[in-house]
Order: structure tokens, then C-alpha cells, then sequence
């Protein structure tokens, strides 16, 4: 979401680490470009002159302009004004010390506030938490099923009336049921509108008075710029709310909603959503937003996701693999399934340090989910012992290969190079040495 922003604040950053002192014009002239980008980001220009005047009057201090690292000194100083910018409040859900703890979903309708509570469902229970899903969107037709489905889907039960049931006993009826089974969590999906009228908010605060909600969440789609930004603050005034869900992050939106949203309403982002997948969200953490945006990347991050699919025992007996030369077609394929079950391949990249430096001159087909997909489909087409020794794999069986997973010989071709380059980069991780040219891996 912040491909373009990112890389003009990393542009800048650059030039001033290049230029060793900077003068007062030098910084004056960084800046311009800096606020430039954060407009051309759809950032709100109250927000975007705050944040370009405290970093000036922290780059100008004699610290900085005496320094013999200067440029490595602001680009610090941005990342901070940026986590400062981001930061609001408790970033924390928030639970009830009598359960059950109640989750109160809203938002304009399409915002993706079904999906969420499916997500948010998701994570509770993964956190160890006993969930109960409540469909009280009565107005668009489907919305119960379609929480239905979700969460059948993550093994979740789901609360749902008949439509003729006041929507009142519906909430009501939902907090005994969760009494019953013993949940602690109470996930409750209300009814949006394509725009905000006084008879949505009237009904979200007699619903919020029944539940007693700890976290009164608004969604609100990333991809609506600083239209997302009025919303929140009218959902605010109108109902109160303690967080905020930026949903649909992983599409093309410039970013500005994230970093205008909570300067402006004072209401902390909890959650993103980064993906169309159930585990695609992602508690917010301002300084892991910030680092990614000056191109620090999020190791963090990073880590957490790949705790959640790959074992200590596997990556050690892959490390074994490596050192010992015996890193086959399907250990590749094994890594490459766990990659995709971390997420949109474009985003995990984002996460490493650095990779924006380069993401342009990857080819784009390169960071489309759809190529691991063929990988699977040619992998898939050779016999074991071609995944164990691909060595052996010559014109006809290429060919065959080709033709049993609707592809061509050049790209099996390629699948071999990818093979060979991941295996000599992974070589050098494990054996601690620098890793180099990884733009190889994606030619």
C-alpha cells in the first residue's frame, strides 16, 4: 500500500546520507520532496505539514547538522515522527474483567465488516479464546449466511435470528447464548449503509447500549483515502468508538487513511487487513508500520509469521538440507506452500529490509501469487524421482513436464534456475555469510 511513498522517503533519506553535512537548505530542500510525497499519498495536509515541521525543527538542531552522519540521523528522526504520527492511545484490544467481552463491529456498508468479524473470530481463537459470532445485520440481504459460512469455516459458532426478530432481541438473545456455552469473546456484526444517516446511528446506539460493548471497532477501507478519515471521525462523535480495522491495506490505496486516521480522530488503528485469506490481519503496531514505510522493513513481523507455519524441528532439518547438499524439488515446494500460507508474496517481501531498493526492478509477474501457483503445477508433474534428483531432468522430460502442467519448457527452464539460486542463497544464510544478488531469484 505504501510502494510509492516509501520509495520517495527512501529517495530522499538516500540523498541526504550521500551528501555527509547537510546545510539548512539541504534539509529545506529534502523536506519539500518529503511533504510533496506524503500529499501525493492522500495524506491529510494538516497532518502532512505537522509532521514535515517537527522533523525540520529537529533536523536543524546543531546535533544534527554537525554531525558526521547526519542523513543516517534524520532518517531516524523520520521514523520517529512517523511512529509519533501513528500512535494513538491503546493499540491493545481491550477485555472485559466479567465475561464476555464484547466486540462491536460497524461501518458503512462494502467496508469488508462481515469479513472482519470473521478475521477478528480467527484470531481470538488462535489466542486460546472461546468465540461467539452474532449476525445482526438484518438489512443486506446474505450478510447472515455469509457470517454463516465464515464461521463454519474456522469452526466458530454463529448467533443468527430470522430477519422478522427485532434486532434488539437479537443482541440481547446473543449475549445469553455466549452466557451458555461459556464464551468469552462476543463478536457482534451490525448493519452498515452506503452512507452515514442519523437512523444508522440511532440503531448502532441502542445496540451499543444492550451489549456494553469493551471494543467498539470501525472498519473502514483503506482504499477510500481521506474519505476514510470523515467517516471515523463522524462514527466517533456520533457513537463513540475505542479502534479502529483498516481493511483491504494489500490493495492499490496510497496510504494517507493510515497515517491521517488516528492524528485526526484520536483513535487508535487495532487492526489491518491484509489479504482476502481468514488470517490475513494484522494487530497494528505503529513502529513496525513506520519502519516499512522508510524501507526499514518488519523483521518482526516477518518472524511471527513464519513461527505460525514453520516448526523449529523443520527449519533444522531443512538447515541440515543445506549444509549437507541434500535440498530437493519437494523441500523447495514445501517452502514455497509455507510462503504462501504467510501471505500476499508482495507483502511478505515488504517486510525485509531493504527489498524496496530493488522491488523495481523485480519484475511484477515475479511477485504474483499466481507464479507459485505454476511452480506447484510443474512440480507436481514430475515423478518423485525427478524432485529428488532434477539433475536428470533432460529435453523430453522437460517437455513432458511442460505438457502435464499446461506450461512451457522455458518455464520449466526457469523453475531450475530459481531452484539452483534459492539453494546457493540459502546456502549462504545458513553458513552466515552475506547474502548477494538477490534480484537473481526473481529474473
Amino acid at each position: 500500500m505504501f510502494d510509492t511513498l516509501s520509495e520517495k522517503l527512501t529517495s530522499v533519506i538516500g540523498q541526504f546520507t550521500r551528501r555527509g553535512r547537510l546545510s539548512e537548505v539541504d534539509v529545506d530542500q529534502g523536506l519539500r520532496e518529503i511533504r510533496v510525497a506524503l500529499l501525493e499519498a492522500d495524506v491529510n495536509f494538516r497532518v502532512a505539514g505537522d509532521l514535515v515541521n517537527l522533523i525540520r525543527d529537529r533536523a536543524l538542531s546543531s546535533k544534527v547538522l554537525q554531525s558526521l552522519t547526519p542523513g543516517e540521523q534524520l532518517a531516524n528522526i523520520i521514523y520517529e515522527e512517523l511512529v509519533a504520527i501513528l500512535s494513538s492511545d491503546n493499540h491493545g484490544l481491550l477485555s472485559s474483567p466479567q465475561p464476555p467481552s464484547v466486540a462491536f463491529i460497524v461501518g458503512l456498508q462494502g467496508s469488508g465488516k462481515t469479513t472482519t468479524s470473521g478475521k477478528l473470530a480467527m484470531k481470538l481463537k488462535r489466542d486460546g479464546h472461546k468465540v461467539l459470532l452474532v449476525a445482526a445485520d438484518l438489512r443486506r440481504p446474505a450478510a447472515i449466511k455469509q457470517l454463516e459460512i465464515l464461521g463454519k469455516g474456522i469452526e466458530v459458532p454463529v448467533h443468527a435470528e430470522a430477519s422478522s426478530v427485532k434486532i434488539e432481541d437479537v443482541v440481547s438473545n446473543s449475549l445469553e447464548h455466549a452466557k451458555r456455552i461459556a464464551a468469552n469473546w462476543v463478536i457482534i456484526d451490525t448493519a452498515g449503509r452506503l452512507h452515514l444517516d442519523g437512523q444508522l446511528m440511532e440503531e448502532l446506539q441502542r445496540l451499543k447500549d444492550i451489549a456494553i460493548p469493551t471494543e467498539s471497532l470501525l472498519v473502514v477501507d483503506a482504499m477510500t483515502g481521506q474519505d476514510a478519515v470523515r467517516v471515523a471521525t463522524e462514527f466517533h462523535e456520533r457513537i463513540g468508538l475505542t479502534g479502529l480495522v483498516l481493511s483491504k491495506v494489500d490493495g492499490d490505496a496510497r496510504g494517507g487513511a493510515a497515517l491521517s486516521i488516528s492524528k485526526i480522530t484520536g483513535v487508535p488503528v487495532k487492526f489491518v487487513g491484509t489479504g482476502e485469506r481468514q488470517e490475513d490481519l494484522e494487530v497494528f503496531h505503529p513502529d513496525r508500520l513506520a519502519s516499512r514505510i522508510v524501507g526499514m522493513g518488519d523483521l518482526a513481523t516477518l518472524a511471527e509469521k513464519a513461527r505460525e507455519e514453520i516448526t523449529y524441528e523443520r527449519a533444522k532439518e531443512v538447515e541440515k538440507k543445506m549444509r549437507n547438499a541434500t535440498f530437493d524439488l519437494d523441500d523447495f515446494l514445501e517452502q514455497l506452500q509455507q510462503l504462501k500460507r504467510m501471505g500476499p508474496i508482495s507483502g511478505i517481501m515488504e517486510m525485509i529490509p531493504g527489498f524496496s531498493r530493488i522491488s523495481k526492478s523485480i519484475p511484477s509477474k515475479s511477485m504474483d501469487d499466481r507464479g507459485l501457483d505454476k511452480i506447484e503445477a510443474i512440480v507436481f508433474s514430475m515423478t518423485p524421482s525427478e524432485r529428488r534428483n532434477p539433475e536428470i531432468l533432460n529435453g523430453s522430460r522437460k517437455r513432458r513436464i511442460a505438457l502435464g502442467s499446461g506450461t512451457k519448457p522455458q518455464d520449466v527452464n526457469q523453475l531450475l534456475n530459481q531452484f539452483k539460486q534459492s539453494k546457493k542463497l540459502m546456502k549462504q544464510i545458513s553458513s552466515g555469510r552475506n547474502v548477494s544478488n538477490v534480484k537473481e531469484l526473481f529474473s
